[in-house]
């Protein structure tokens, strides 16, 4: 097979792993709008920090298992961590359903974040390799899209299914689907693209310090992404704020909007617009950013996911409207930044040693979900839920300026 570089060369590829990502988006949906009530109501767990405890292990996991997937990828291929990945989630669905003690639930947690930090890194790292440099930020719009999408769709599909079948088993039986047919679609289908990342490698300079061919080592690359190179840090950062707002509200929604006497149909709503508005809103932001550059998208998606939290917290309208007007924002918000982010860390790193990178920065964004969720039970335990609202809201503004003292572009002005 010749290797040429572009997504219209390499759409058909492409297009399947747009679909392996939707399931993998999916297998997170599960869990966005009936676990925190699953722990509650089924459990008897009267404290936040027990009950969020499922998130901190999903986002510890799945950090960490970021961290080492671009090595794994360059020592194993990207297929087959995919696979890999496909693998741990695949009894995922069935701990959710019938795990008889939240420990179970805390296990299929741990499982889901090992899945997704193999799965979701490959698919980001495939369609990366499979684009180029010109359509970057349009190929993580697309990826992301197909991702958070599906996660938002899902979650209104499980508390669709509670309310009429109850919380469990039945909205976990879509699980099963899904990691059956994205482990069947990554084995048959899909092809491995290291290839392409080394055809794009061979004709770009390296950053001093790195090798052109040879990938530097995992200490070298997480000292520059995280603290050494200011573009770097300022996207991590911003990941790992950007993702507090997601493991906060992952947590505290479903909670908040029950004591503020919502119905579950409604808190499934308000869980699906935030992740659909901002899976689909990045198939337009993806593009912009290559447009208009990353940093205009990241300094003002964080501004306005600032805005979000300042319509929930606020409580200026009454609470299904002010969930849903806020999450509308946030996954606005979140639109502009999550693609620009991606390909910001694309623009920085050296292919040779990219994977490793977006394995960092990944980390980082990626601890923000058990950050989010610590944050809120400690908050929630001493002030009240809608502080950890406030709290999160004022991170994002800080995290938002940040990114606009620090971040240098070409030819951008702001």
């Amino acid at each position: 097979m010749e290797v040429k570089l572009g997504l219209k060369e390499n759409w058909k590829q492409f297009a399947l792993l747009v679909l392996v990502n939707m399931l993998v988006g999916g297998m997170v949906g599960l869990e966005r709008t009936i676990v925190p009530l699953v722990g509650t109501e089924e459990f008897k767990i009267a404290s936040d920090i027990v009950v969020f405890s499922f998130i901190i292990a999903f986002g510890v996991v799945k950090a960490l298992t970021n961290l080492i997937s671009g090595v794994l990828a360059d020592k194993y291929t990207r297929k087959r961590v995919l696979i890999l990945g496909w693998l741990f989630g695949l009894p995922v669905p069935f701990l959710l359903a019938w795990g008889p003690g939240w420990n179970w639930i805390l296990l299929a947690n741990v499982l889901l974040g090992v899945s997704q930090g193999l799965a979701w890194s490959m698919t980001v790292n495939m369609k990366i390799d499979l684009a180029g440099p010109r359509k970057r930020g349009l190929a993580m719009g697309l990826n992301e899209a197909a991702g958070y999408g599906a996660m938002g769709l899902t979650a209104l599909l499980t508390g669709y299914l509670a309310v009429h079948y109850g919380l469990r088993p039945a909205p976990f039986y879509i699980g099963i689907f899904y990691a059956i047919a994205g482990l069947l679609l990554s084995l048959l289908v899909i092809h491995d693209t290291r290839k392409f990342a080394q055809l794009e490698a061979a004709g770009v300079q390296p950053v001093p310090g790195a090798e052109t061919f040879h990938k530097p080592a995992l200490g070298w690359v997480f000292r520059e992404t995280t603290f050494r190179n200011k573009n770097l840090f300022a996207v991590s950062q911003a990941g790992l704020i950007n993702n507090l707002n997601d493991g906060m509200s992952w947590g505290v929604f479903p909670l908040l909007f029950t004591s503020a006497g919502v119905g579950l149909e409604g808190i499934g709503w308000i869980k699906a617009v935030y992740p659909v508005v901002w899976g689909l809103g990045q198939i337009v932001t993806g593009p912009l950013a290559d447009r208009f550059g990353r940093k205009p998208l990241i300094v003002y998606g964080m501004f306005v996911q600032a805005a979000g939290h300042l319509v929930i917290g606020l409580e200026l309208f009454e609470p299904l409207t002010a969930g849903l007007l806020g999450s509308v924002l946030l996954g606005l918000g979140t639109a502009m930044v999550y693609p620009a982010l991606l390909a910001a860390v694309s623009d920085t790193a050296h292919p040779s040693w990219r994977a490793s990178s977006l394995g960092v920065y990944r980390f980082w964004r990626d601890i923000g979900y058990a950050a989010g969720a610590l944050m809120a039970g400690i908050v929630a335990a001493y002030l009240g839920l809608v502080w950890a609202v406030h709290l999160a809201g004022l991170a994002t503004l800080v995290s938002g300026i940040i990114v606009w003292v620090q971040m240098k572009e070409a030819g951008m002005k702001m």
